[in-house]
């Protein structure tokens, strides 16, 4: 609890990373919401553009929270924090339960303040399915906060940055968070295999649809198994050098 609550204090005396965190993608909201606040609903689907963004910009802002975890990790490899710790009785589990916490920290923040936008340009939803749709993006990025804290332990501090930026970025464009992906194509098959693709469909929850289904289940499920091995397994090595 001690190392938990030096984080999140950290996390938010950093006040460039937590404010630039925050209000990136609420200004996008605005700047896409804001001219198009009469239309019903957004091109080639059954889903009002208003709410349409608000889910996916709250999954653009939410995956860079957790991805972020990436960031403070290279930087705390470089100037020797890990090694540090690594002297302490912190266990490998609080380190990386402490590192998720606090970009979901961030990213429960990022959302909230998504949903406000939302409702000042008229979004308007029961709160069974503002609290269902929250629940699966919460659900959702857990694969992405395995892969920021994958990314930590790989990519040096010079890079991280880059790397974090095009992976959100990349599967952000694959995911259908900046348009709706068709529903046949190789990109449709591609971003069904993405977390990010499952993560935007929490759209359909919010309008009273139904949940993800199997397959989404099985695709998060994977991507987390598969980046949290890889996670551990970086550490370990990372550990291993020092």
């Amino acid at each position: 609890m001690t190392y938990l609550r030096f984080e999140l204090l950290r996390t938010v005396r950093n006040r460039r990373f937590f404010i630039i965190s925050l209000a990136i993608p609420v200004v996008i909201y605005i700047l896409v919401a804001a001219p198009n606040r009469h239309a019903k609903t957004l091109s080639g689907t059954d889903i009002p553009l208003k709410v349409y963004f608000v889910v996916s910009l709250a999954v653009f802002g939410s995956m860079n929270a957790v991805l972020g975890s990436g960031t403070r990790i290279a930087a705390e490899r470089t100037t020797g924090w890990n090694r540090q710790l690594r002297l302490t009785p912190l266990s490998t589990r609080a380190y990386f339960g402490t590192k998720v916490v606090t970009g979901y920290a961030v990213a429960g923040a990022t959302i909230a303040l998504l949903y406000l936008a939302g409702a000042g340009f008229g979004v308007r939803l029961g709160a069974t399915h503002w609290v269902e749709m929250t629940g699966y993006l919460l659900v959702g990025l857990i694969p992405f906060a395995a892969l920021g804290i994958l990314l930590g332990h790989l990519v040096t501090a010079d890079a991280v940055g880059p790397s974090v930026g095009g992976a959100s970025a990349l599967l952000a464009f694959l995911g259908g968070v900046w348009f709706p992906v068709g529903q046949s194509g190789v990109l449709h098959y591609v971003a069904q295999a993405l977390p990010s693709y499952w993560l935007v469909q929490a759209s359909h929850v919010g309008l009273g649809g139904s949940g993800w289904g199997r397959e989404g289940w099985l695709v998060i499920a994977i991507w987390t198994f598969v980046a949290a091995r890889l996670a551990m397994r970086a550490y370990a090595r990372d550990t291993g050098r020092a």
